[in-house]
């Protein structure tokens, strides 16, 4: 045990010695200054521990953003950027940035001066200096022929074909991970069958058989698919979006989709203080239907007189249609933005006005920074916006790409 003067700060093994100190005839001094002294020596020590632990730290924040950071991708049918952006705000960066409208690619350049944007066909492109040096090849594939909503003609749609031309490129630069996103239609389209063979084509198989085949252990690529709603990911936004991703075999981790989120943003925390822009304007007629539908109604809430006036043959047609005539509401999730918010079947009336969103409303809710700029008409920038991917979506997709990635 260790006896120590509380006045001189002098320590001693014996206790006898102790006491014999303590009663000696001479008092001993206070050495406030020995004491400052020792004080501060013990929190310098302190401090110096703190900073080698906190520059550790440092050090492993760098590395893991310079590891990030080296990792780069090709985007195709790039569209107005949302896929490539939230991958851009995850860490990856951009070698390439294609799409065949001049509108997009305007707009790609414009909020993407570093990187290389090539305005044309994906298969016209010169991809020989990417060969094998590529992390990620990712695309928007065009997707209106797999819509629910539209003709649904899948593969023998002549848009059908630019899957394959995606594969083509696949096998020629060989990336480490590619990953394609689509239509949810795309899973049900020809019972299934739409789905089997795009995966079977990325496993490079020339097999007719959709059923019976092989092709996945004789393929380079790990391939899994999933069905997404953005409403689940931090987006104020019902966007249900197909994303398959395939990773070559030789990667030491598996891929695995972002987890979804117990809460969900609603309009209310998105449409405040939105800058000025342009929109689609409602006429008169329109503008009287909406004054008498709530938030979050439609069609139906109208007088029955009305919504036979307004659907007209359609009213019998059977069906949901809440899309017509539909107002948002604040306390929910945007249903899904399409290419324009003004369309008798695409209408999304502002929650607490009677007229359609604007443009920089149409990119909060698809959660683009209020600095990102479209080019274009005001039909297309609607178009680029209501076709995108939405940022943060893309943002946790590519947070979950790196994970793979970085093994």
């Amino acid at each position: 045990m260790i006896y120590s003067c509380e006045k001189c700060m002098k320590t001693f093994s014996q206790k006898s010695h102790y006491d014999k100190h303590l009663t000696r005839k001479r008092t001993c001094e206070i050495q406030s200054d020995k004491i400052k002294e020792l004080v501060d020596k013990t929190v310098e020590i302190k401090i110096n521990e703190l900073k080698k632990k906190l520059n550790i730290v440092e050090e492993k924040i760098d590395q893991q953003n310079q590891s990030m950071s080296i990792h780069n991708f090709i985007e195709v049918c790039a569209g107005g950027g949302g896929l490539s952006c939230g991958l851009i705000k995850a860490g990856f960066t951009p070698l390439l940035l294609n799409d065949n409208n001049n509108d997009c690619c305007k707009t790609l350049k414009k909020n993407h001066p570093e990187a290389n944007v090539i305005c044309g066909s994906m298969d016209k492109i010169d991809y020989s200096s990417y060969i094998n040096k590529v992390d990620l090849l990712t695309g928007g594939v065009p997707c209106q022929s797999f819509s629910q909503a539209g003709l649904r003609k899948g593969l023998s749609d002549p848009r059908g074909d630019l899957m394959y031309k995606f594969i083509k490129i696949l096998y020629l630069i060989k990336p480490k991970m590619f990953m394609i996103e689509n239509v949810k239609g795309l899973l049900t389209h020809d019972k299934g069958n739409t789905i089997k063979t795009i995966i079977k084509a990325l496993h490079n198989c020339e097999c007719k058989n959709v059923i019976k085949c092989d092709c996945e252990s004789k393929s380079e690529y790990n391939i899994v698919y999933k069905c997404i709603d953005a409403s689940k990911h931090d987006v104020p936004q019902k966007r249900e979006r197909v994303f398959i991703v395939g990773t070559i075999k030789t990667t030491k981790k598996q891929f695995e989709y972002p987890i979804e989120l117990s809460s969900k943003k609603v309009l209310k925390h998105v449409l405040y203080n939105v800058p000025q822009s342009n929109g689609a304007k409602y006429n008169e007629t329109k503008i009287k239907l909406f004054k008498m539908i709530p938030q979050g109604g439609c069609w139906i809430n109208l007088p029955e007189n009305l919504q036979r006036e307004y659907l007209g043959n359609s009213y019998n047609s059977g069906g949901g249609r809440r899309g017509i005539l539909h107002r948002l509401s604040m306390e929910k999730p945007s249903l899904t933005l399409l290419c324009t918010p003004s369309q008798k079947q695409t209408e999304r009336c502002h929650p607490l006005e009677e007229r359609p969103l604007t443009i920089r409303e149409y990119a909060r809710i698809q959660t683009f920074d209020d600095s990102y700029e479209f080019l274009g008409s005001i039909a297309s920038q609607y178009k680029q916006i209501g076709n995108a991917v939405p940022v943060e979506l893309a943002r946790q997709m590519g947070i979950a790409l790196l994970k793979t990635l970085e093994v």
